[in-house]
């Protein structure tokens, strides 16, 4: 299953969404105009490395991509969730929001991953925040989600709710089989960070609240 949009619609332009989007982009073009060495040492310099954790590489590794599948999985998802919790949000919000849920996130993958030295990249600890917020904000939105059947291939409606649930019991269970392994030693999916970013997103939004314009369109459909 691969999903397409949501249909929760947005009622204002997600541009903190569209920037970061391609802050993301414009980084990961630069990673790949360099040469090999350059690019090594430049993912090593940025990213989040657990064995010697630098305050800074806590921001700057949610930048950083480590291919062309591993940027267009995470801005996909980033652009069809990202809008709405935006939207509720307010922009400013919203961007402290995202920032604070990478920041959670790679010290979540951290705690787990003390000694590996293997550079931590990728925006999807951020992402899960914000689907922990959109599970929490929208668990009545459907997401139309392409299925392949066979040699058939068709769109289907599923709810939110079974979705990031779903996602999310995927990224603990897989998590927790990497426990007492060095799993990360050699490269890998940071599973933790995904289950630490989804868990801060759900604490966040409730914490930092959504704007007045959000509240209103509540009172008014109810």
């Amino acid at each position: 299953m691969f999903p397409i949009r949501d249909t929760q619609p947005s009622y204002s332009r997600p541009i903190v969404t569209i920037f970061i989007i391609l802050a993301n982009v414009a980084v990961f073009v630069h990673e790949i105009s360099l040469d090999a060495y350059s690019r090594n040492h430049f993912i090593a310099y940025y990213g989040l490395i657990p064995a010697r954790v630098h305050l800074s590489a806590l921001l700057t590794s949610m930048f950083l991509h480590g291919g062309w599948m591993h940027i267009i999985g995470n801005m996909w998802f980033l652009w069809i969730f990202g809008d709405n919790v935006e939207d509720v949000m307010g922009h400013t919000k919203y961007l402290a929001f995202y920032l604070l849920c990478g920041i959670a996130a790679g010290l979540t993958q951290t705690l787990f991953n003390v000694g590996s030295r293997v550079p931590m990249v990728g925006a999807s600890g951020a992402i899960a925040g914000v689907m922990g917020a959109y599970l929490i904000k929208f668990p009545h939105s459907r997401i139309v989600t392409l299925v392949f059947i066979f040699f058939f291939i068709t769109t289907i409606e599923v709810p939110a709710v079974l979705m990031l649930l779903y996602w999310f019991f995927i990224q603990l269970v897989s998590g927790a089989e990497t426990v007492g392994y060095s799993h990360l030693s050699q490269g890998g999916t940071a599973f933790f960070a995904h289950v630490g970013g989804f868990i801060a997103g759900m604490i966040l939004v409730a914490v930092m609240g959504t704007r007045q314009k959000y509240m209103r369109r509540q009172d008014l459909n109810w």
